[in-house]
């Protein structure tokens, strides 16, 4: 069938340049650009004068399990903000169910009005500190290297296995490789001659810069840089002056992570080119980090652009500075119109698949005593301290009286934090202290911890933090808060301890009424308990991070003990 959208102005991306002219499309494919086409060159005719007509926007780097919703849910929550395409490392559900993980989310995203590509998780688990459901080795990858979808290795979070050749690491990366696919990066703060080695061993990109000069020098030393927009890590301000020249075309846009509240009410892709704009951006850059060059980033031909043989993934704007999105088309067909999202008919999952991606909680019942650490006295302890926006976390050392709540000090808002293994009943957890929260009183928990997604807990008193977390136990996963001894918000996460299997708008609902009740607990409104918490059991991320084995010194990858040395 062929559509012609006539009257728009083209934003061309490979120019920077907008031109009045006809797009004609015929099935998935645009076929021509120009003013020369008439009504009699297509079946249905479209007018779009005042219009804008612009590629769909591609998400570079995204965990879809992060917005806790299944791929469907999740086409459902952004292909209104003009999301044609994203990129997505299914790594969550891999560190909870494996090969099952991966399996589940190609399957999960067929026959969805956007395409969502894979790339392969690289780091399951992440470094040798974590305890994940599962492992993942070069082996166990290399099946997956011929679906049409998967366009390489995602990120390589444990750059200092690379850094010291790692053989498993190197290998994965190899592999990548030899099959002419990308490999992200993922190395936060990493500088001189061993970003130097980093890059050397094939890894392309990065989405983990905070500073603009952080990412000036992976830029020119070759890298493409992801500027991060999402809900816990805000680095749009950060790196505005890459929205000029000579930065601007080694960059792409990615969230990473982003709840589900914030999809529905702020937008995606749509939201960060807004933010530019407001902040004196030029509109067309941001449309060009969205669309052309995130696509040359994975070496994907014909996508991106509004130009003859390229994919109709396409959007009409009403507005271009606002970036008021009208209409949708994925693929050649509308999708979205006049702002609503259109019906369509997904595939179901198999049985078995979806029985694997479930009942993946194996942790026996939490008691008060699970919290209690065995010190006397008064002693010098490692803290960790939140930056608000960011994932960095820094060590604090204070003084922590023993004899007063077992620890906790709510005057210096230092607070007990746990990760608790839930995939094989180890018994193992990691016990420890926070601060940066402003929480000062219940607790908080949630299966959502990356990467290896233990239970994760964050309290004011050992009661609460045993009363979330049985519950987080008895839903199969999800995240809770407690309060004198009740529970007074949830959000059950059966798919994986990650994931909802409810409607984009239910599972916004009860992410908006969980976030909302941490407030309650005392936490201030500019920080995301929930999110933040989820990457403080990170261990590739500087520079100090709690897991089930205990408190880890990311800068130099060793556990340390709670007590200073």
């Amino acid at each position: 069938m062929r559509i012609l959208l006539k009257n728009g102005t083209v934003i061309n991306v490979f120019t920077g340049e907008t031109e009045q002219a006809h797009v004609l499309i015929e099935d998935e494919k645009i076929i021509g650009v120009g003013d020369s086409y008439t009504d009699e060159d297509a079946r249905e005719v479209r007018d779009v004068q005042g219009k804008y007509i612009c590629p769909g926007f591609m998400d570079g780097h995204i965990h879809i399990e992060s917005s806790m919703l299944t791929p469907p849910e999740f086409a459902r929550a952004v292909i209104a903000h003009g999301t044609t395409s994203v990129v997505a490392d299914p790594h969550e559900i891999a560190n909870v169910c494996g090969k099952a993980g991966i399996r589940y989310m190609l399957e999960a995203s067929e026959n969805i009005p956007m395409t969502i590509y894979i790339m392969l998780p690289s780091c399951v688990s992440a470094t040798r500190f974590d305890e994940s459901g599962a492992v993942l080795v070069a082996e166990d990858l290399e099946s997956f290297y011929s679906h049409p979808r998967v366009l390489g290795l995602a990120e390589v979070m444990d750059y200092p296995g690379v850094i010291a050749e790692d053989k498993e690491i190197l290998k994965k990366i190899r592999a990548a490789r030899e099959h002419g696919l990308t490999v992200n990066g993922h190395a936060p703060l990493l500088s001189g001659k061993k970003l130097d080695q980093y890059i050397a061993a094939g890894i392309g990109d990065d989405h983990e810069c905070s500073s603009a000069e952080e990412a000036r020098e992976r830029i020119r030393k070759g890298q493409r840089v992801m500027i991060r927009q999402g809900t816990a890590a805000q680095n749009l301000q950060a790196l505005l002056p890459l929205f000029e020249e000579p930065w601007a075309h080694r960059c792409l846009l990615v969230s990473d992570d982003k709840h589900p509240a914030d999809l529905l009410k702020k937008g995606h892709i749509d939201d960060a080119i807004r933010q530019a704009v407001r902040a004196g951006k030029n509109p067309i850059t941001g449309i060009r980090m969205a669309t052309l060059w995130a696509a040359e980033c994975f070496g994907l031909r014909n996508v991106g652009a509004t130009a003859p043989g390229y994919m109709a993934d396409l959007l009409v704007l009403d507005d271009l500075a606002k970036i008021k999105i009208r209409d949708v088309y994925c693929r050649g067909r509308r999708v979205v119109e006049n702002g609503w999202l259109l019906p369509w008919q997904e595939s179901h999952i198999r049985p078995d698949l979806d029985r694997a991606v479930r009942n993946s909680f194996h942790l026996d019942a939490l008691s008060e005593d699970d919290f209690h650490i065995p010190y006397f006295g008064v002693h010098m302890c490692r803290v960790i301290r939140l930056i608000a926006r960011q994932l960095i976390t820094e060590e604090w050392d204070a003084d922590i009286d023993f004899q007063k709540d077992n620890g906790i000090d709510l005057e210096r808002d230092i607070l007990k934090i746990a990760v608790v293994e839930r995939h094989k009943r180890t018994g193992h957890k990691g016990l420890g202290f926070i601060c940066g929260t402003g929480m000062k009183q219940g607790a908080a928990a949630s299966s959502v911890a990356h990467d290896s997604h233990n239970l994760i807990l964050i309290g004011t008193n050992e009661r609460d933090m045993a009363l979330a977390g049985n519950r987080v136990r008895e839903m199969g996963g999800g995240c809770t808060v407690a309060l004198n001894g009740e529970i007074i918000s949830e959000m059950p996460l059966p798919i994986g301890g990650v994931m909802s299997d409810c409607s984009a708008a239910a599972v916004a609902d009860q992410n908006e009424r969980l976030r909302q009740s941490v407030h309650l607990l005392g936490v201030p409104q500019e920080l995301e308990l929930f999110m933040s918490m989820a990457f403080v059991s990170l261990p590739v991320i500087p520079h100090m991070k709690m897991t089930t084995r205990g408190l880890v010194d990311v800068n130099n990858q060793k556990l340390v003990s709670l007590k200073c040395d």
